[in-house]
């Protein structure tokens, strides 16, 4: 097994306790609830697919409503050390299941953009009804159908801006869009919504966003995107008709995106985190078979090429460990190349994740692709960490785009 001691080096003693809480969570609830309801994943009833009683179990831990002020009875971290903490949450959670993980952490997010954007009354309302039910879901709403991680590429000029568009009115805004692949989309209760307010100029200079509860009139939700993995999170798509919010409702005004950035960049932190569970989850499982299976007279283990394998898996696990904790310690500083690392850490755990994934599933053999015995999954749900988030192409025009903006080419505009 990997050494967990490795992963608690430099934490708290109370940030021990809560990765604990939550291993004891994962091994004691999450697990045996995997192995034992592993049809309900391939439910094409959304809503039966992940019982109240895991979200009720995680509130009982106290990882539900991570984020959000204590004076609304939430769970406040550590400023200096936030981030690190929902990444090492996060990993934890996604070691039992990574569509668990992203249904908890959307909350996480969400309510870190909230408190630092949304007027007191509306903190109150919503993170009161948060704290009180374990069913409620928030969502973040940026993806659209004719633009997803493409958007940021340095495509900051009119023609890139979001077709969901927000007009001004009497006491509010009428908004009219679509929405798709929006993590806990299906089924949230509370949405962030970017829309376009002036469409002359650049994305980042004309993009908004609102607050919208899920019964607001000309709302609706349009499906659930039935996804290849991190199927316990109900992925969906959201439609706008003449949708009106009131002023209060507004969030931020044509500067959106860049306010995101408390959203953003610890979102990257996280989704590596994710990423990085379900790899220490393949190498669990990995280990143990090799150690037991025999094939060939001998235990997997004691063959060369099986042991070269588990030792390639094993140290890309630490590798992206290595990067995400410096990344996250560089967006609990707000250091100046903190946008770098986040970059890199979530590009870096997609690439080499999958690749443990797959050394997972091909040392088990025939079991392997088999669904009833379990390995398949991780290389399911590693192989969505490659398109959440920013694609992995996108994430490295990224990357070279902070480190040299004045020679870094420009990828829009109209065409010639």
């Amino acid at each position: 097994m990997l050494d967990r001691t490795s992963a608690d080096r430099g934490l708290s003693d109370e940030q021990r306790m809560m990765r604990q809480s939550c291993r004891d969570f994962v091994d004691e609830v999450v697990l045996p609830f995997i192995k034992q309801n592993w049809q309900l994943e391939w439910s094409m009833v959304p809503e039966g697919r992940l019982p109240l009683r895991i979200l009720e179990e995680a509130e009982k831990i106290g990882i539900r409503t991570l984020g959000v002020p204590e004076e609304y009875g939430g769970v406040e971290l550590e400023k200096g050390t936030e981030v690190r903490t929902f990444a090492m949450i996060a990993e934890e959670i996604a070691r039992g299941d990574s569509g668990l993980a992203d249904k908890l952490v959307q909350n996480w997010k969400v309510s870190v953009l909230l408190r630092q954007l949304a007027p007191k009354h509306l903190q109150e309302k919503w993170f009161k009804r948060l704290v009180a039910e374990p069913q409620f879901l928030m969502a973040h709403c940026l993806t659209e159908p004719r633009g997803a991680s493409d958007r940021w590429l340095p495509y900051n000029v009119p023609e890139a801006a979001m077709q969901t568009k927000a007009v001004k009115t009497n006491g509010g805004w009428v908004i009219n869009g679509r929405k798709q692949f929006i993590s806990n989309g299906y089924d949230a209760s509370l949405y962030v919504v970017y829309a376009n307010t002036n469409q002359k100029v650049g994305m980042m200079q004309g993009t908004s966003s609102f607050l919208v509860p899920r019964e607001t009139k000309g709302f609706t939700v349009a499906r659930c995107n039935e996804t290849l993995g991190c199927r316990f999170m109900n992925n969906g798509e959201m439609v706008f008709e003449d949708m009106f919010v009131p002023d209060d409702h507004l969030l931020v005004e044509n500067s959106a995106l860049g306010s995101a950035g408390v959203y953003f960049r610890p979102g990257k932190i996280i989704q590596a985190a994710k990423n990085l569970g379900v790899g220490v989850r393949a190498f669990e499982a990995t280990a143990d078979y090799v150690q037991n299976y025999v094939q060939g007279g001998r235990i997997l283990i004691k063959h060369q090429a099986v042991a070269l394998r588990l030792a390639d898996m094993a140290t890309r696990i630490e590798a992206v460990r290595a990067l995400l904790d410096r990344a996250s310690q560089a967006v609990d500083d707000n250091a100046p190349d903190a946008e770098v690392l986040v970059n890199m850490a979530k590009l870096f755990a997609s690439e080499e994740i999958m690749k443990v994934a797959q050394h997972a599933v091909e040392l088990h053999g025939g079991n392997g692709i088999m669904l009833d015995f379990g390995i398949e999954k991780v290389l399911r749900d590693a192989v969505i960490f490659m398109h959440m988030d920013a694609t992995v192409d996108i994430s490295k025009f990224k990357i070279i785009k902070n480190m040299f903006p004045e020679t870094a080419g420009k990828y829009a505009g109209p065409e010639a």
